[in-house]
């Protein structure tokens, strides 16, 4: 079967496509891969939380799905929003690369060693709460660009410090010298961090059942646990959430939390419950947090 692909340009995003595409012809599929240009991509100097967050990594590429330019989209997880299209799905998740951020710096050291003041960088509300949570004292300033321009950026003295995805400088084969991993459990990673997930049409039988074969269902059960978390909180790109599921045999566990941009109050919360209704789990956890008060952070969300 022949199937096209869309994927944005960024090197990373060629190598993540490559990676499901690599994986289906093994199961006797051919494969294109057909580069859309989305929003985000355009709008590259810009704060994304002021132009539609999230959805400007994919917009473009669900409009080629709906009008049959393309079969299926290759997707970070953590750009996809909690809610699709209609008419569409995500119908295959890949096996779960290291969650993790980590922190780059350009003299090393940890969090805790940088100075007073410092410049740290990072695209990511997420993260910048985080960091000030931990670092009230330092300065967290916006960055855009696709992984080597950010890279360059810090080499060049711009910053002292940077926080992104582990998975991304693993998929791009890049080792900077100085590398500190952040512990998931108290810097808790984006919701779908490390995993890609594959959108399709959810009538198109014949794609769907060409993704099947590539479905991760332990990424899956984890995929699934997180997004109802995060469609049951109704976050958008304001607000600093994270969740992160993991299952283990019969069992899946997910940590999640709320917090206000400013990192000052941080509300945290554990569920618990069986890997065969995670989208249950993940959407208790949502409940509890908002019976805790992180409410009060949601509702310019919904205004």
């Amino acid at each position: 079967m022949k199937l096209r692909f869309g994927t944005r340009g960024s090197r990373l995003a060629v190598v993540q496509s490559t990676e499901v595409a690599g994986a289906l012809r093994a199961f006797g599929h051919e494969v294109e891969l057909v580069t859309i240009r989305t929003s985000g991509d355009r709008l590259a100097d810009v704060a994304l939380a002021d132009f539609g967050g999230k959805a400007l990594f994919v917009k473009e590429i669900e409009e080629a799905l709906l009008d049959g330019r393309i079969d299926g989209g290759v997707h970070s997880l953590k750009d996809m929003p909690a809610e699709l299209p209609e008419g569409l799905c995500l119908a295959a998740f890949s096996p779960r690369q290291d969650p993790r951020d980590v922190l780059l710096t350009r003299e090393g050291g940890t969090l805790d060693d940088l100075p007073r003041g410092a410049r740290v960088a990072t695209s990511s509300l997420r993260r910048r709460a985080l960091v000030l949570a931990r670092r009230p004292d330092l300065r967290v300033e916006p960055i855009r660009g696709n992984v080597d321009t950010r890279l360059r950026k810090l080499e060049e003295g711009l910053y002292d410090a940077m926080v992104m995805a582990r998975a991304g400088l693993e998929r791009l084969g890049l080792k900077p010298e100085h590398v500190q991993i952040l512990s998931a459990e108290t810097f808790l990673p984006a919701v779908g961090q490390g995993i890609l997930g594959v959108e399709a049409r959810d009538t198109d039988r014949a794609v769907l059942e060409a993704l099947q074969s590539i479905d991760d269902a332990t990424a899956r059960g984890e995929a699934l646990a997180e997004r109802a978390f995060l469609r049951r909180l109704g976050a958008g790109c304001h607000t600093p959430v994270a969740g992160l599921a993991q299952v283990r045999d019969s069992a899946l566990e997910i940590d999640g939390l709320v917090s206000s941009v400013d990192g000052r109050t941080v509300i945290r919360g554990h569920a618990s419950g069986v890997a065969t209704d995670p989208e249950s789990v993940g959407e208790r956890l949502a409940d509890d947090l908002l019976a805790r008060g992180a409410r009060a952070f949601l509702e310019p969300e919904r205004t």
